[in-house]
């Protein structure tokens, strides 16, 4: 389903794959997103699934429902936490969980501090810079900039994601690493190198990544690869 990733001090992270599911096609088959067509049923069965081959409890996981949007908000229990697209917490009991299917899933650890973030940024999330507004929620709980860590999941490069001029351009206003040419030769918007200058300019320095493409990566949903898809997810917790 995944691989469990310690990024120390008793952090966690992991980014689930497609097998291991219920779901029948095209979401099949271990799709943990639902409003994508897919039967809650089998949402929920794939959910405690994942949740258990990680070592975690399902009913400790915080969800967002997600509308790429910049919006961060903090987590005090377990469940849907609302609207958003970023998320921190202080409870060491929570796990966090951004899904994706092309866009990045962003997991950002203070373990001195003990505070947690998680954030989805797709291209407008990218573009106003969710991530940093992730770093700046996280440090309002207590966190420090120089003690996050953040690992970034998997992400359409930018060799792959192809957007109309207009796109790139509003996309790379503030960011211009955004700004990328695909391996077609036209214009197109790297995510994982935004969003990675976003964060060393909110004065994190510790970002690792999972570096894998999802338009390239068959074991991950993509969107833009086969729309209706499911949707991965990516957590982090406290052991």
């Amino acid at each position: 389903m995944g691989n469990v990733i310690d990024l120390g001090h008793g952090v966690r992270v992991a980014v689930t794959e497609r097998k291991g599911g219920v779901s029948r096609p095209p979401f099949d088959s271990l799709n943990l997103g639902p409003g994508v067509g897919d039967a809650r049923t089998a949402v929920l069965a794939n959910r405690a699934r994942a949740a258990e081959d990680l070592g975690f409890d399902v009913d400790h996981v915080v969800w967002m429902n997600q509308v790429h949007s910049t919006d961060v908000l903090v987590a005090t229990e377990p469940g849907g936490v609302g609207t958003c697209d970023g998320v921190v917490t202080t409870r060491s009991d929570l796990v966090l969980a951004s899904m994706a299917a092309d866009c990045l899933p962003v997991l950002a650890a203070d373990a001195v501090a003990g505070v947690l973030g998680a954030a989805h940024s797709g291209r407008l999330g990218t573009e106003g810079a969710i991530a940093a507004t992730l770093v700046g929620a996280m440090v309002d709980q207590g966190a420090r900039t120089d003690h996050i860590r953040v690992f970034l999941g998997p992400t359409i490069c930018g060799s792959c994601y192809e957007v109309p001029p207009e796109l790139q351009a509003q996309t790379a206003e503030r960011t211009p690493e955004a700004a990328s040419t695909t391996r077609w030769g036209t214009t197109g918007v790297d995510m994982l190198a935004a969003v990675t200058a976003q964060l060393r300019g909110a004065g994190v320095r510790d970002v690792t990544a999972d570096g894998r493409c999802t338009l390239e990566s068959p074991e991950l949903f993509s969107h833009r690869r086969g729309a209706p898809t499911g949707r991965f997810a990516s957590f982090i917790w406290r052991t």
